[in-house]
């Protein structure tokens, strides 16, 4: 027997790894091959076990190569430790569980945690050793891919290499590579971040969604700073609760951010103190924002043609900027990454002359295409009420005559928020078109009545391409037309395929067909909004 922190453990080919320590830091440059040992320094390992060489991590028994940690995690689809005999199999020299599995125990060696999911994205972050040195997290329900593109962008903006990840993938730094989801599995997340520090990316900003942070994807990184911009109803598919929901969130705080770290609020959020309170608790820098905030106050964002005239207090002092950006809410993300830089290292004054040259973020109040008679069309990814609602108000400002929008919701998700949708629709915008979202496995037409059962008015045409098409075919003079849920999405998902569709593309095909027909020759805008 031996004593260690976290536990008494037997020392054994069968590891106990009940201790939930950081991993020691490895070199930068990663080896090609690493010890056990190397993976788990904060432990003492039986000799055999800690020699074993491991070539990769993967909680994926169809991923497993010879040399490999297979990960025998419990979803809620299937138990991870049914794919044992075919990760042995494949070549896995070791089993990250929460217990032995006794049937293999004379096979192959075990690592044990308690908490397994946690354990693999701490034996990643070892692995891959190397990740930025400025590391900037924001989660929330809204707001995370625009404020982390634009915190790179301000980055970018001040000479720094800078790069951004999350929904939109990683990019920047002549990095271009699409990830499955808003936060990838922690092997593969890790292996980004390496992947960016070796491109020279020193300074990178990073989305944390819920699902990332609940099953511990992101522990193992090491920010400097964190923001939280909101919280609406999203993801109770997932969450038994709005409370369980939003901590998760709160672990991003609780537990990753250092408590020296800066902890950028939304004060004009509902959960805005809450946050604060815990932050304040951790000793965490405060960095405050919104019309309630404190070191970032939002003093006005007057909308006008092409964009925002914001004039805020930036740590006591008046400044004012054009942002070239649609929507009031951009104010608001804008605020957030101006924040996160902040935290990070970089004066406020020479961070704050950047934002009137920042770029639209794709999918996100995206201009693309305008008709001939003037009335414009944008795509956003808006998909829960909140945002629906978020995004509606937003452009009304910018409308001249009427608010027009095409939105769905998506099978397989949260039921609930389909009546919501719709409500919110029929009251913000004057014609509404109710369609087809990603339906997948469930029957299209039953989501879109359960929208249309309160959305008095709204015409339905299940087909999307149908409905930007006849949306588009509507638009008089003065009247911008919106088209929501799907953004910077390039398919559809029907079933379990994933058909091409591109709302931006569909946007621009409808505006150049609709003029060639009327013979007035327009071509769709290209740019950014």
């Amino acid at each position: 027997m031996c004593r260690c922190r976290a536990s008494r453990c037997r020392i054994s080919i069968h590891l106990l790894l009940q201790a939930q320590c950081r991993p020691t830091p490895l070199s930068r440059r990663r080896r090609r091959n690493l010890r056990l040992s190397d993976l788990c320094a904060d432990l003492p390992l039986d000799p055999r076990a800690a020699a074993l060489d491991v070539a990769g991590l993967t909680a994926d028994s169809r991923a497993v190569r010879p040399g490999y940690v297979f990960a025998a995690l419990k979803g809620t689809q299937a138990d991870g430790h049914r794919f044992i005999p075919d990760a042995r199999r494949a070549g896995a020299v070791a089993v990250l569980s929460d217990h032995v599995d006794q049937a293999f125990a004379d096979q192959i060696a075990f690592v044990t945690d308690s908490n397994p999911r946690r354990r693999l994205a701490l034996m990643a972050a070892s692995f891959f050793g190397a990740q930025p040195r400025h590391i900037a997290a924001v989660t929330g329900t809204n707001g995370k891919t625009s404020v982390a593109n634009f915190t790179a962008q301000i980055w970018a903006r001040l000479g720094h290499k800078s790069a951004s990840l999350g929904t939109l993938g990683l990019h920047g730094a002549g990095l271009d590579v699409p990830v499955a989801h808003t936060t990838p599995d922690p092997v593969r997340l890790h292996e980004l971040l390496s992947m960016a520090q070796q491109a020279g990316v020193e300074h990178l900003a990073l989305e944390a969604s819920s699902h990332g942070l609940d099953q511990f994807r992101l522990d193992g990184i090491r920010p400097q700073a964190a923001a939280f911009t909101n919280l609406t109803r999203d993801h109770m598919d997932y969450h038994a609760t709005v409370e369980d929901y939003f901590n998760a969130k709160l672990r991003l705080f609780e537990m990753l951010l250092p408590a020296n770290g800066a902890a950028v609020i939304n004060m004009d959020s509902a959960l805005g103190a809450k946050v604060e309170q815990i932050c304040t608790r951790r000793g965490q820098r405060l960095i405050r924002y919104g019309q309630l905030g404190t070191e970032l106050k939002l003093l006005s964002a007057v909308p006008h043609a092409s964009g925002l005239q914001v004039e805020a207090e930036v740590f006591g002092v008046r400044r004012h900027v054009d942002l070239p950006l649609i929507g009031g809410f951009q104010a608001g993300n804008v605020l957030a990454a101006l924040g996160l830089v902040v935290g990070c290292g970089v004066h406020a004054a020479a961070a704050w002359e950047t934002l009137g040259s920042l770029d639209g973020v794709p999918g996100r109040m995206q201009k693309a295409a305008q008709r001939k008679n003037g009335a414009s069309v944008f795509v956003d990814y808006a998909h829960t009420p909140d945002a629906l609602e978020t995004v509606l108000k937003a452009a009304r400002p910018h409308t001249m005559q009427r608010l027009v929008v095409v939105f769905g919701c998506g099978g397989d998700r949260d039921r609930g928020k389909r009546p919501l949708m719709g409500e919110v629709a029929t009251k913000f915008a004057d014609r509404v078109f109710v369609t087809d979202d990603n339906p997948r496995t469930e029957d299209a037409a039953t989501i879109r009545a359960a929208v249309m059962a309160v959305a008095e008015g709204a015409t339905e045409i299940g087909d999307r391409r149908a409905a930007v098409f006849a949306a588009v075919n509507e638009l008089q003079a003065g009247d911008l037309l919106l088209i929501a849920g799907k953004g910077h999405e390039q398919g559809q998902i029907v079933g379990s395929e994933v058909r091409p569709f591109d709302d931006l593309l569909v946007a621009r095909e409808a505006v150049s067909a609709v003029e060639e027909v009327s013979g007035s020759g327009s071509a769709p805008y290209g740019g950014k909004g």
